[in-house]
């Protein structure tokens, strides 16, 4: 029998979240020595049996069968497994509109003049909502989600609102988040398309520069649970291995994290790599990730 995966209702997640990327942190950093779950369940002030009980509300199966998916290796034969998929997937997704991953996203990219506009006559809405990776912040304009960050005390909500203003000075920022809690609804939920069924796809708004939007684009073809790196990105751009740095820089200027899925971008040696929201979150949600795959395979 298949472990639940964690339901939307119980975000308590975000809380959980705090403890979980704790013990993240402290395995990655002694990962050497091979932790038992006793000492990572010491680190975060909980007994071995209370900190599975955790783990398992969180993400649906017990920390060591979690942490594999974390590994070198695993990340490396990740990697190699996910080359077919993804010459599929970004075939279709570069292709032309439509369903780009199983949050059915679609994106939409301002125009050159909108671009210098920085959102002159245009309204977003923001709003905090629980998530299993802990706060987020979410910007909606009327053509769909332009911003969306994670906060906690490296990065609190008022920094978090000034750093996805980025480029949007002109517009009318207002809170709004009755507004926007329906779509953290339907970007965490268990299936796609969220509670009620099959809806019209989420759309994200991109603003960036030509390249930046080539990369972002084919970022959204990635699909959960599948791994690749800045040099095969380039390479199916069209564009030489000279060109991974620059869509590395590219992937870390990304405003839309997780739907905008830059993640499931790592080095080509398998090594996870750093992360705006910091490292123990990116290792949170490609464990993540990888389990409800499993699970639903």
């Amino acid at each position: 029998m298949k472990a639940d995966i964690i339901q939307h209702d119980d975000f308590e997640t975000a809380r959980d979240y705090q403890r979980i990327a704790q013990a993240l942190t402290y395995v990655d950093a002694n990962f050497q020595d091979q932790p038992s779950l006793t000492e990572i369940a010491d680190q975060v002030g909980l007994s071995e049996f209370h900190f599975q009980r955790l783990f398992s509300r969180w993400v649906g199966i017990s920390p060591k069968q979690f942490l594999k998916h974390l590994t070198l290796e695993c990340a490396k034969r990740s990697l190699e497994a996910s080359a077919s998929v993804l010459d599929a997937a970004y075939d279709a997704g570069l292709s032309g509109p439509g369903r780009l991953h199983d949050l059915f996203v679609t994106c939409d990219a301002v125009t050159p003049g909108e671009y210098k506009a920085r959102g002159e006559g245009m309204t977003i809405r923001y709003g905090s909502h629980p998530s299993p990776f802990g706060d987020c912040l979410l910007l909606v304009t009327d053509r769909g989600i332009c911003g969306l960050a994670f906060t906690d005390e490296n990065e609190p909500l008022p920094d978090a609102l000034a750093y996805l203003s980025q480029g949007w000075e002109n517009a009318r920022i207002v809170e709004a988040a009755d507004e926007t809690q329906a779509y953290a609804d339907r970007m965490f939920a268990p299936e796609p398309g969220g509670k009620g069924g099959k809806q019209a796809p989420l759309r994200v708004l991109l603003r960036g520069t030509e390249f930046q939007t080539r990369v972002w684009r084919a970022l959204l073809t990635i699909p959960p649970g599948t791994l690749t790196t800045y040099e095969d990105i380039a390479r199916r751009l069209g564009y030489t291995k000279n060109a991974a740095r620059a869509v590395g820089r590219a992937n870390a200027t990304n405003m839309i994290s997780y739907l905008v899925p830059c993640h499931r971008v790592i080095r080509k040696t398998g090594a996870i790599g750093g992360y705006r929201w910091g490292r123990e979150r990116k290792l949170a949600m490609i464990g993540w990730e990888a389990t409800r795959a499993e699970q639903a395979a």
